[in-house]
């Protein structure tokens, strides 16, 4: 996709023009935030725009220069063929950059994890599947706090939600969201049979209170005794929470913490990101490009991801692709591969709908 030369004089024009503005000192509070918010997205593009637009103007002028040298002419013709083999991927690097992006990709995401067909079997991937993004997240340099724990009696997860914080979580994780299956000997088989069990995954952009106003007359609050594990505590105080969204019918329990008044505050953050996560499904439901552009359906019934660990590979659905690296997936560094894949084709897709 070749971006005309009036576009990229746009783009060094707006940014000149944001970059004097935040000079100058006069820009304040909301108005400040927005201008470096929109200087910091747009510096990117700039850096290949300008990378681009040198390149069209070196080409242009080994192109047009005098023949009368020999010796000269076969060296401009050699550069020249290095700008034409290497313009079309600066161009593509271009109209990536440019492509409109997705407003929750810089945000923290909440990852729900929960166990589906296999009973402790699955509860067991459920934590795999945790610790999994736990160390990635690690490699990547973010933060992973649970926020709940459903845990069985033999170190799995029955369900399992946890804040991930930290640059562009969001725009590297989204693609997760579905369901991961496996396929091992289960640690409670005797004979050595293989096993296939199921895991859920959600990952929503977390949502802050500026993102979504929810008025009290929508809630619908009940405080009962805590169960389960925990100690005595739990089982003496009424601390845990449940809180129903009326509009919605969407509920969320809470009941980890000692103080009733943590577990509100929890319960509310899960919510509160439901709630967005929900409305930007009706907004991208409502528009056909942005379902065309996204790698899967979205839907988080959908199979994705399949562990097979006989073999020791991953597969992945969507794209097709197949890694002979199991462990080192599931060690962390290995999922790498994985997101850049599914990154390149959600990419490639919605440049493939621009062009239509």
């Amino acid at each position: 996709m070749t971006i005309p030369a009036e576009r990229l004089d746009q783009i060094a024009h707006r940014f000149a023009e944001l970059e004097a503005r935040l000079a100058s000192g006069t820009l304040e509070g909301e108005a400040f935030v927005a201008a470096s918010r929109d200087y910091a997205e747009l510096e990117p593009v700039v850096r290949v725009a300008e990378q681009v637009r040198t390149m069209r103007g070196e080409l242009a002028e080994l192109e047009a220069l005098d023949d009368s040298d020999p010796d000269m002419q076969a060296l401009a013709e050699e550069e020249a063929i290095r700008l034409r083999n290497a313009l079309p991927e600066a161009e593509r690097q271009l109209a990536v950059a440019m492509l409109p992006r997705d407003a929750a990709d810089a945000k923290p995401a909440m990852l729900e994890i929960r166990a589906g067909t296999g009973g402790d079997e699955a509860a067991l991937f459920a934590a795999d599947l945790y610790r999994m993004y736990e160390r990635y997240a690690a490699e990547q340099g973010w933060r992973v706090e649970p926020v709940s724990i459903a845990a069985n009696d033999i170190g799995g997860y029955k369900e399992i939600v946890a804040n991930v914080n930290g640059a562009g979580v969001f725009a590297k994780l989204k693609f997760e969201s579905g369901v991961h299956r496996v396929q091992r000997v289960p640690v409670t088989e005797s004979g050595g049979r293989i096993h296939t069990s199921a895991a859920t995954v959600a990952v929503l952009p977390e949502a802050a209170e500026v993102d979504m106003t929810i008025e009290d007359k929508d809630l619908k609050i009940d405080i009962y005794r805590s169960s389960g594990a925990g100690g005595q505590h739990v089982n003496t105080t009424d601390s845990a929470v449940r809180i129903t969204h009326l509009p919605t019918g969407i509920v969320v329990a809470m009941q980890d913490e000692r103080s009733q008044h943590r577990n509100r505050d929890k319960a509310m953050q899960v919510l509160r990101t439901r709630l967005f996560d929900l409305r930007r499904s009706e907004v991208q439901g409502a528009e056909a490009d942005a379902r065309r552009a996204m790698v899967g359906s979205g839907d988080r019934s959908e199979r994705i991801r399949t562990y097979n660990f006989p073999q020791g590979r991953v597969t992945d659905h969507r794209i097709g692709l197949t890694l002979h690296k199991l462990d080192e997936v599931l060690a962390g560094p290995g999922l790498t591969e994985l997101v850049e894949a599914l990154t390149a084709e959600d990419q490639a897709k919605r440049l493939a709908a621009l062009g239509e």
